[in-house]
């Protein structure tokens, strides 16, 4: 099975290495299933298309949509760490392109893109990697895993397969945390606001770690911890379960 590696542009500009331990983990996922998997990067392949779409900029969406269908339809899977990212090909795309000459090719692709720890669960059938993580995280449930994309109780059941690792649970962890992509430019009274109560359920857990599937989520988390100096830190999953696979908590 061929599989496209999806890392959005937020991944790529601002946290290249999260895309790199996602395939990793991918990696020593197809170890353990022996799914013999073949994972594949796609240099080519830019934006999906979500921030234009949200603005309102539906035709140049639509254009980027063309080209992230042309990049990715040749794959058996694909797969990416942002469910909303992967949520927006899967929910919107079929909008865009009901009816049109990538119809049928967006309809394929819809059914073979995943977001990351679905991938593992489902597709992969692997939900103990051999991690090991000596720490106590929260987990923030970002509005687009849940509501757009669908994401359950995939990111937990990985977690409690890392040996040494606590979740404690947050009051409200699936309540939006603020960011909203452009929401927090243009509400950043609200935005703040809605971080501040964010990271303070996650304090109040005990926890050294926020974790996510969201790398938009958390920066916007991060800039709040780093600006009023908590201690805490925020970690996409897949940093977290790569790090797992070395056997130890990352340096603060």
């Amino acid at each position: 099975m061929k599989t496209g590696l999806f890392i959005p542009c937020f991944i790529d500009q601002l946290y290249p290495d999260t895309g790199f331990n996602m395939l990793k983990v991918l990696k020593k996922a197809d170890q353990i299933s022996q799914a013999h998997m073949q994972f594949d990067y796609n240099p080519e392949q830019t934006c999906c298309g979500q921030v234009a779409f949200n603005g309102g900029f539906w035709d140049e969406s639509k254009h980027l949509g063309e080209k992230f269908i042309r990049d990715f339809m040749h794959y058996d899977y694909v797969v990416g760490p942002s469910a909303s990212c992967v949520g927006m090909v899967k929910n919107y795309y079929p909008q865009m392109f009901y009816n049109s000459a990538w119809h049928n090719e967006n309809n394929a692709l819809s059914r073979k893109i995943y977001e990351f720890t679905d991938f593992l669960i489902h597709v992969m059938k692997v939900e103990d990697l051999g991690a090991s993580f000596p720490a106590t995280v929260t987990v923030h449930d970002a509005c687009a895993a849940l509501r757009e994309y669908g994401l359950t109780d995939q990111p937990r059941r990985l977690l409690a397969g890392v040996e040494g690792l606590i979740v404690a649970e947050m009051a409200d962890s699936d309540v939006c945390c603020g960011f909203g992509g452009t929401f927090s430019v243009k509400h950043e009274p609200i935005s703040t606001a809605m971080a501040e109560q964010k990271v303070r359920h996650a304090l109040d857990t005990g926890a050294g770690y926020i974790v996510s599937t969201e790398s938009s989520c958390l920066m916007h988390l991060q800039g709040y911890i780093d600006k009023h100096d908590l201690g805490i830190r925020c970690m996409h999953i897949a940093d977290l379960l790569a790090a797992g696979l070395n056997g130890k908590e990352i340096d603060s």
